[in-house]
């Protein structure tokens, strides 16, 4: 029985992203962390959330070839996931992916509050103020700290 126990926790913990404790963030950032980084591209996973989404920009088809060799181009447009080469098709994905991780690694309290945000970066760094707060948080948080202790002395 045992073994049967410890192969469903081994294959729930490679299917499943950790969930979100919020009590322990720092350790669900590092255990996130090393869970995009197990999974196929997780390179580009790990971008995704530490640099933000792949930008698709413009494009311009080469329209005809003129004398000379020159070209005649189109107007821009947004290119498309067709547009792509297959290493941007990578990138892309694990934009998609690593969403998909970090949302589903958040309880539904949290989750209901970052769930309008698309990209990974964006999730990540709103979870991280949400539970962290920021350095001026953190700053008046230590500061009230040492005034309870004065005061308590």
């Amino acid at each position: 029985m045992a073994n049967l126990l410890e192969d469903i926790q081994c294959a729930r913990f490679d299917t499943r992203p950790p969930m979100l404790d919020r009590t322990d963030f720092a350790s669900w950032q590092q255990r996130i962390r090393l869970y995009c980084r197990g999974k196929e591209n997780g390179v580009n996973i790990l971008k995704s959330i530490d640099e933000g989404p792949f930008h698709m920009e413009t494009f311009r088809e080469t329209l005809a070839e003129g004398n000379e060799g020159a070209l005649h181009l189109g107007p821009k447009r947004p290119r498309v996931y067709s547009d792509l080469s297959p290493e941007d098709k990578v990138r892309y994905n694990a934009d998609i992916r690593a969403t998909n991780i970090l949302l589903q690694g958040l309880p539904k309290d949290i989750y209901a509050l970052i769930n309008h945000y698309t990209d990974a970066k964006y999730i990540w760094d709103n979870v991280k103020m949400l539970l962290e707060g920021s350095e001026l948080t953190k700053e008046d948080r230590e500061s009230q700290l040492y005034d309870d202790f004065e005061h308590f002395c």
